[in-house]
């Protein structure tokens, strides 16, 4: 007979949730951190743009690949085995790059790092759908974005600041030794659901009868999500707008700020904490949003429109340093942050059962456009360069970032095309809920 403590079950479903969150700040951190170490590793390995765009991209470039298995490892062996395993190998990879001494090793680590923490946000999503409510899943989603962009806030002005007191490589050393403490915390701590604890489902909880056990293998369930059309616009909303703002913060802002304008490190690393708060502001108050209006497709819509204009913005106005560049910043990380509600419009219009191969589908249009968006700028920039360097560390004019940035409009523009063709879940879920239009 199952049993219901309500307190023991909030304690046990918050901790599990405080020991995924935290392998995600950490993921987070090594999304945005090459934006700060960018001369750094330049000068270390002798690389121009193209190069170093690549070079950070290597995380996106299997975090991407591994997104679709990720959402079976959650749907099969469950969030606690894929979490460890990829806190493992992310602490090794992080280890590696920290202690690199050429181009091909540096690339290994990234590699591995994002080989470890690719299954972290699918794995951490896939918790959350079996241990909250259908009805705050949104809320959750939001809070969710909201604290593992603390590790991409920390990976702007708090990681200037604290470069000032150690070098690149001891950092990533330590980064991968926390990765390392949070593999066994996750071992140790987490549980795929409220029955391994005694607790009834969720569903059962709420009145509502538990979902019916997987009766066929994990590949039909793969196919069923590769063939639902109104995963897709989800996917490329994602490869547009937080592709783009993903690839621009983790890397490019800062040397362009740094190249166009002049700004230190510490000074231009303001503009991207700006927009990475606004983004993790938005991320909660889009969630909250959506589930308090029920509305999904308009809130999407609405951050796509917003983040095109910026990113337009960025293009043609004349902006520099002060108030309007800080302005536009904090607009890109506010339109961007409505990304989350993908994932909320993912889980809607999917059977639940396998919830998380739809959510790391829409997850994998995230990461491939960040890991295509990283090198062609880097690309676009070198187009036109004309080789100058100051102490080793390649210098770009205006007109460089100028060809990046219609990139970065491009990419918006997609997004917003493909809110055209979301479909309306009013967040409920679709194979639940068949009158949902």
């Amino acid at each position: 007979m199952k049993s219901h403590d309500p307190v023991r079950f909030e304690r046990i479903r918050w901790t599990i949730y405080s020991v995924l969150i935290a392998a995600y700040m950490l993921a987070f951190f090594h999304r945005f951190a090459p934006a700060m170490v960018a001369a750094e590793l330049s000068e270390s390995f002798g690389i121009t743009a193209a190069a170093l765009g690549s070079l950070a991209a290597m995380y996106f470039y299997i975090y991407t690949a591994m997104q679709i298995p990720a959402g079976v490892l959650a749907d099969t062996l469950g969030s606690r085995f894929s979490v460890t395993i990829g806190n493992l190998v992310a602490g090794a990879g992080s280890i590696l790059f920290g202690l690199a001494e050429s181009l091909a090793a540096a690339s290994t680590g990234r590699f591995l790092v994002g080989l470890g923490v690719s299954v972290v946000f699918v794995g951490l999503m896939k918790s959350n759908t079996v241990w909250f409510s259908e009805r705050r899943y949104g809320t959750v989603s939001g809070l969710t974005l909201l604290l593992g962009n603390l590790g991409a806030i920390a990976a702007t002005g708090p990681l200037a600041m604290l470069l000032l007191q150690v070098d690149w490589r001891t950092l990533f050393v330590a980064l991968g030794l926390i990765a390392m403490g949070l593999a066994l915390l996750s071992w140790w701590l987490v549980r795929d659901r409220p029955e391994q604890f005694g607790f009834p489902s969720m569903r059962e909880m709420e009145g509502q009868p538990a979902h019916a056990p997987r009766s066929r293998h994990w590949i039909h369930d793969l196919r069923a999500v590769l063939a639902n059309r109104r995963l897709w616009p989800g996917f490329v909303y994602d490869f547009g707008i937080t592709g783009s703002l993903f690839g621009m913060l983790g890397l490019w802002a800062v040397p362009m700020l740094r190249d166009v304008h002049g700004l230190s490190r510490g000074e231009a690393s303001v503009y991207t904490t700006v927009a990475t708060v606004a983004f993790a502001v938005s991320c909660l108050v889009a969630g909250s949003l959506s589930d308090r209006l029920q509305q999904r497709r308009s809130v999407l819509r609405a951050g796509a429109l917003v983040y095109l204009l910026v990113c337009l913005g960025l293009l043609f106005l004349p902006w520099g340093p002060g108030a309007g560049a800080l302005m536009l910043f904090g607009l890109l990380g506010l339109g961007g942050g409505s990304f989350v509600v993908a994932y909320a419009h993912a889980k809607e219009v999917t059977a639940p059962a396998f919830s998380g191969m739809a959510i790391a589908l829409v997850n994998t249009g995230l990461f491939l456009g960040t890991a295509l968006f990283q090198p062609m700028f880097g690309w676009a920039m070198d187009i036109g360069w004309d080789g100058n360097l100051a102490d080793g560390v390649p210098v770009y004019a205006l007109e460089d970032y100028r060809r990046g940035l219609w990139l970065l409009v491009a990419f918006a523009a997609m997004a917003l095309f493909a809110s055209r063709y979301l479909v309306e879940t009013n967040g409920r879920n679709v194979s639940l809920h068949p009158k949902t239009s």
